[in-house]
């Protein structure tokens, strides 16, 4: 199920659901065609050393387009990546287009929907994050995210046109291109005009985040301030299902036939289906499994987009606890939520699955309203380091991108490598290198001192099970220059955390 920020769902009466939705893949696609991507995605590939073009950009075969009408089917979305159509399918219809020898397979798509409530945003929260990620050492290098464009994908951009915080991107003329994917063809600009749940204004939250500022009252949200934008709506606001899936791929390959390079989309699917048979569940956030996870991974390895994405905010559910597709995708970047004093793991963050070999979430900063809006944040930080360096890959951004931050090398499946800096980033984007702000200390027996160069009171730790696995995030007192440990069971890692260093304990 898809999460908007910290959201309460209700179910709504299966007398409203339509036919359920499918995704129906085909067997192969005519080679001879043309791939169905600008000239602008062509050369950005060649600059960033991608291959050119492979079968993954050339469109559905129209052929098979065809034989699908004949058989009374409409697609909604067609997806060039998947070599999939989704469609609204009778039990009837269904079965004869599984009998069709080119379809693959046809696999249905949850039919429940979900209201989703939540309460707008109180701009003056917003503001703290900059300081945690060093948001002034780019303003101070005159940073702006110029000529960077960043796709959005998300639910609603109610108000985003008479936003005081988006205002310049508006007067400037920065809005390139807007699409609706829920009720296709309909005016992009009514996207700004038209709401029916506060989850409308959830996109323009988003894009504050990124680049919002705010001259009256000099308050800065974002950091992407100069930046230009796509804009896409893949979520019926009063409607949370995971049938939607084919909206947010549709809205990706678009964004990829455009050039786009960087988009941030803060959704995820989860469970929470009035069918449970057809809910995810936790094991299936593996980086493999869902439609929209292979997409992304599609996105990273093969189209050089750099995906930003919120964590998710379950972190405080016991039945789920860990991140939600995509953010289980290894080539995206996954973004948690930190509080604001300690930086550790707000409780409501996502936390990445023990069975992944790789770190979820990549990182984190503060957030108190959900990992929506602190995906957003480093989302502008990003956009900042392609100005600095527009020759950046994708994957070599998000390995700057967690170099850069504080807990690195010693991330977790709490905060990942912890909060971006600025400074550190900025150095990275120069050189390959820095000195490192990690120290590995070796500890025989159960217990040992730890001298900290800390002017505050207490630190986060996080006591491991592993080098990323955490059994307990705690407090640790800092006394004239030492912290004491003692091993607890199942304890191998402590992390400490120092904010500008860290220290990682190896227990013998």
């Amino acid at each position: 199920m898809k999460r908007l920020l910290l959201i309460t769902l209700l179910l709504i009466p299966a007398a409203l659901q339509a036919a359920p939705k499918y995704w129906i893949y085909l067997k192969n696609k005519d080679l001879a065609s043309s791939p169905a991507v600008s000239p602008q995605t062509l050369a950005s590939r060649q600059q960033l050393g991608l291959p050119i073009s492979d079968e993954t950009d050339l469109p559905i075969n129209i052929g098979y387009e065809q034989a699908l009408k004949a058989q009374s089917v409409t697609i909604i979305n067609k997806s060039k990546w998947l070599n999939a159509v989704s469609a609204n399918l009778t039990s009837e219809q269904a079965m004869k287009v599984r009998e069709l020898d080119f379809v693959q397979e046809v696999i249905p798509i949850d039919p429940g929907f979900y209201v989703a409530k939540t309460q707008p945003i109180e701009k003056a929260q917003m503001a703290p994050v900059m300081s945690q990620v060093q948001a002034s050492l780019f303003l101070k290098e005159g940073i702006t995210a110029k000529d960077v464009t960043i796709g959005v994908i998300d639910a609603g951009f109610y108000g985003a046109d008479s936003s005081l915080a988006l205002a310049k991107i508006f007067s400037n003329k920065r809005i390139l291109g807007i699409r609706d994917y829920v009720k296709p063809g309909r005016a992009g600009e009514l996207l700004f005009s038209t709401a029916e749940s506060f989850s409308d204004m959830h996109g323009t939250e988003v894009m504050a985040a990124i680049a919002g500022v705010d001259f009256q009252d000099e308050i800065q949200y974002g950091m992407a301030t100069n930046a230009k934008f796509y804009l896409a709506r893949t979520d019926y606001s009063m409607r949370e299902y995971r049938g939607e899936e084919d909206n947010w791929i549709a809205a990706m390959e678009w964004m990829d036939s455009l050039g786009v390079r960087l988009i941030n989309t803060s959704l995820g699917y989860a469970k929470g289906f009035s069918d449970p048979k057809e809910n995810y569940i936790p094991s299936q956030m593996d980086g493999k499994t869902s439609a929209i996870t292979r997409a992304a991974q599609i996105a990273s390895d093969k189209k050089g987009i750099m995906l930003i994405v919120s964590a998710g905010n379950e972190g405080d559910d016991k039945s789920w606890g860990i991140v939600s597709a995509p953010a289980d995708a290894k080539g995206v970047l996954s973004v948690g939520a930190t509080n604001g004093k300690l930086w550790n793991r707000i409780g409501y963050s996502s936390v990445g699955p023990e069975f992944l070999s790789y770190v979820k979430p990549n990182v984190s900063c503060f957030s108190l309203y959900g990992t929506s809006l602190s995906a957003p944040v480093i989302t502008g930080f990003a956009a900042c380091l392609l100005q600095a360096n527009p020759k950046l890959t994708n994957k070599e951004l998000i390995s700057l991108i967690e170099k850069s931050s504080h807990l690195y090398p010693y991330g977790n499946n709490f905060v990942g490598y912890g909060v971006p800096q600025a400074s550190r980033a900025l150095a990275l984007a120069k050189a390959p290198y820095l000195p490192d702000s990690g120290k590995l200390v070796r500890a025989k027996g159960r217990s040992i001192d730890i001298e900290v160069a800390s002017a505050e009171p207490v630190v986060a730790i996080y006591r491991k099970k592993n080098e990323k696995d955490v059994l307990s995030q705690q407090v640790a007192k800092v006394q004239n220059g030492k912290i004491s440990l003692k091993r607890q069971s199942g304890e191998h890692f402590t992390t400490i955390d120092l904010q500008n260093s860290v220290i990682e304990v190896a227990w013998d």
